[in-house]
């Protein structure tokens, strides 16, 4: 059962390029963390960032290597944060449903609290609990790309 799981879960990521930035994986990994950070929309940058650390996860996951889960997540502090200076400064648009930006920003904040109960998860190498929550957090970026992509 876990084993397929993993894999579906796999599958989807490899669908799953954040078509939401037109070239997401193009030069990721010239970039370092704090380059994606400072971008001019801190929700691409924190796309971007959330897209490199979360490829690492999913192969960490898989592999019950949970240090390397707790890892990959650290260059996600800040990103949260960042992306919600935007939303009320103006410097984040959101594509669709710009009127759910409440809704946006309490999706960010579960989203958020996951990667943190994933890395615990980490921390004590609970694959389980890290499939669980990996599972978790990607049905959350399919249904806030649904909500608020177009």
């Amino acid at each position: 059962m876990k084993s397929k799981l993993i894999v579906a879960v796999l599958a989807a990521l490899s669908f799953m390029a954040f078509p939401m930035v037109p070239s997401a994986g193009h030069d990721m990994h010239s970039h370092s963390h704090g380059e994606m950070l400072s971008g001019p929309n801190p929700l691409i940058s924190e796309m971007l960032i959330l897209d490199h650390a979360f490829q690492q996860v999913v192969s960490a996951v898989a592999l019950g290597e949970g240090a390397n889960v707790e890892k990959a997540l650290e260059m996600m502090h800040g990103t949260m944060e960042k992306t919600h200076e935007g939303v009320h400064e103006g410097t984040v648009g959101i594509p669709q449903n710009a009127q759910w930006q409440e809704k946006f920003v309490e999706m960010d904040k579960e989203f958020h609290l996951n990667l943190e109960r994933l890395a615990e998860a980490g921390s004590s190498n609970d694959q389980g609990k890290m499939l669980s929550l990996t599972k978790t957090l990607l049905e959350g970026c399919v249904n806030c790309h649904r909500d608020f992509r177009k």
